[in-house]
């Protein structure tokens, strides 16, 4: 999977690198015990600093979808379980958005349609 940065965005360049690396994760294009670039190469290869690609690394790791150790890297994980603290950002971030869709005037029926067609973009090809 190769990562694309928009250096132009307002969003930080180690969280496009970790939205990008979870999309690649929800889309299949990314497989459990896959290896990553190490931090170094993909830093080169997107020619951003070392410690921009160590930070979205980093937050992949603490939210348990890559692993890394000095022998074999970084890695996917092998397994993704939506534990407790998953489930508690998620109605976190839920709740926001359904707040800020109700207050553009959005209908339940206009969410749940959205979010299903969300879903169903990650799952065509299983």
């Amino acid at each position: 999977m190769r990562l694309r940065i928009d250096v132009a965005s307002e969003v930080p360049l180690y969280q496009q690198i970790h939205d990008q690396i979870i999309l690649g994760l929800a889309a299949g294009a990314l497989r459990p015990g896959e290896a990553l670039p190490a931090v170094r190469q993909l830093a080169d290869e997107l020619n951003v600093n070392m410690l921009t690609v160590a930070k979205g690394y980093n937050l992949l790791k603490s939210e348990g979808y890559l692993i890394s150790d000095r022998s074999q890297g970084t890695r996917v994980a092998a397994d993704f379980q939506a534990d407790t603290i998953f489930m508690q950002a998620l109605q976190t971030q839920l709740h926001l958005l359904t707040a800020a869709a109700k207050i553009r005037g959005l209908s339940v029926q206009d969410v749940q349609q959205l979010v299903t067609e969300q879903y169903r973009g990650f799952t065509k090809g299983e």
